[in-house]
């Protein structure tokens, strides 16, 4: 058995641990945390241990026989475009962890649906077989809605509906999409690397039909306009560490099918909806920051920055498609990976801390508060260092993604430019939002928060320093991700 596969095992584990043990709420915490926190440890591990495989290959590699009547195997491994997200992952759920030490509503089932959903997403970065692919998509799916449904407030019960069908949807629309990638490969296989080296719907325009099964299914699940509208009443009823989760990893599971299958698999369907693509980026980024913008509610619009932020990879991706030269591309690749772990790291502490202001006042309501750095000095920086992180200011990880993109996408298609005010939109309804709420005079709700906890503090400030990390050392992520996305480009041609 590899690193990985213990990886994806492990928490699976823990959480039959928890569930053996009557779900005890001590015994859960504990043993949620330590899980979250071997996680990081094996993933540090293989981190540490990588080295680039070269175009086409995989670190980490284990196949196993699983449906042989299909073509299907337990085909895991991973490369420069799957190991930032694994170690993405194992830190946001031991963020998680550490932030849900105090929580007293049933832990034990909560914890374990938390190790259920962190097996499930290490499963899919990890999966090199379009079936093991979509098992472990639609297991996160399941996982997803019952932390919605069980430990969400408002109108849970109607966001966790409408999460669960719309997404459920999109899975439809990828298995469709898989199948006929299935059916053109001779022999039938679901194999990945087998399918990227066999190439089956190079130059069929039969390419184009399955390319649009897949990029509707990626897209419902990313999500990028038009398909965007069940994220913000998820993010807005689902609890901080639901959130954080569901925004700092589900969403990449899109962005991340789209570089693992979509452009590689089907290079020249990809090349030939690059317009569309291009234009349904430019109208994330800058309808997500609108929208963002107009909203009272601080979730919603923290939701809808992830509209945003999600429109800038898709932007960064479709441009690679685009032509124009090699290097511009691999930059606009480079900057859309880097991009999902940044949005992981500083999306995933906004959400936990908009969940301390909900469990101090019961409300995301900017305009109950006010003045709220006077009663709460520490949780104030907190929040401005997460707001100046996600627009994009230099010396955090946002700065170095956004940067990478546009200089690449520019580069390879200029009308990607048009997006640019996106960045714009996004600082001034950061700094709205932090006048509304910490500046002036201390009224409403305010004087009732209390200041973070511990937990609290060190869960959202280690996301927000491994930020600045990436931030100002770039370099051990970026050598990791250059590679493979310069063997994606190559395999785009154009």
């Amino acid at each position: 058995m590899t690193l990985l596969s213990l990886a994806i095992l492990f928490p699976l584990a823990a959480a039959a641990v928890i569930l053996a043990s009557g779900g005890r709420g001590g015994v859960s915490r504990a043993v949620f945390l330590g899980a979250a926190a071997l996680e990081v440890l094996l993933a540090a591990v293989m981190w540490a241990g990588y080295r680039d495989p070269g175009p086409g290959r995989l670190a980490y590699e284990e196949q196993l026989r699983w449906i042989p009547n299909v073509g299907s195997t337990y085909h895991v491994g991973t490369d420069g475009l799957s190991l930032p997200l694994i170690s993405l992952t194992a830190v946001i759920f031991l963020a998680c962890a550490v932030y849900d030490w105090g929580a007293r509503d049933r832990p034990g089932p909560r914890a374990a649906l938390f190790l259920f959903l962190e097996a499930t997403s290490v499963g899919l970065f990890a999966a090199q077989d379009l079936i093991l692919f979509f098992l472990f998509f639609d297991l996160s799916i399941v996982g997803m809605y019952f932390i919605i449904a069980g430990w969400g407030h408002g109108d849970r019960a109607r966001s966790a509906l409408k999460f669960f069908l719309y997404t459920f949807l999109g899975s439809l629309a990828l298995l469709l999409g898989f199948v006929g990638l299935y059916l053109a490969s001779a022999p039938h296989t679901f194999d990945i690397p087998e399918l990227l080296r066999a190439q089956p719907l190079r130059g069929n325009p039969a390419g184009l039909w399955v390319l649009a099964a897949v990029v509707v299914g990626l897209a419902i699940k990313t999500p990028t306009v038009p398909f965007h509208t069940w994220l913000p009443p998820a993010h807005t009823d689902a609890p901080s560490t639901g959130s954080a989760v569901l925004a700092g990893i589900l969403l990449k599971m899109g962005t991340y099918g789209f570089v693992r299958i979509a452009m590689p698999l089907l290079p020249d369907a990809w090349r030939a909806w690059t317009p569309v693509l291009i234009a349904v980026g430019v109208v994330s980024v800058l309808y997500g920051a609108l929208v963002a913008l107009a909203q009272s509610d601080l979730k919603r619009m923290i939701a809808y920055t992830s509209v945003n932020h999600m429109g800038y990879i898709i932007l960064a991706l479709a441009a690679a498609g685009a032509g124009g030269g090699q290097a511009a591309r691999e930059t606009a690749v480079t900057g859309a990976v880097t991009q999902m772990v940044s949005h992981g790291l500083i999306t995933g502490a906004l959400f936990l801390l908009a969940g301390v202001l909900h469990s101090r006042a019961g409300t995301y309501d900017m305009g109950a508060f006010g003045g709220l750095a006077a009663p709460a000095p520490r949780y104030a920086a907190f929040f401005a260092v997460a707001a100046f992180a996600s627009l994009g200011l230099p010396g955090f990880s946002g700065f170095i993604a956004e940067f990478q993109i546009f200089a690449g996408s520019i580069g390879a298609a200029p009308l990607t430019a048009l997006a640019l005010p996106g960045i714009l939109i996004t600082a001034a309804l950061f700094l709205r939002a932090l006048q509304r709420v910490f500046t002036g005079e201390t009224r409403g709700k305010s004087p009732s928060v209390t200041d973070l906890r511990p937990a609290e503090a060190l869960s959202s400030g280690g996301l927000l320093v491994l930020s600045v990390l990436v931030g100002l050392v770039p370099v051990p992520l970026l050598d990791v991700i250059a590679p493979a996305a310069a063997s994606l480009v190559s395999l785009l041609g154009g």
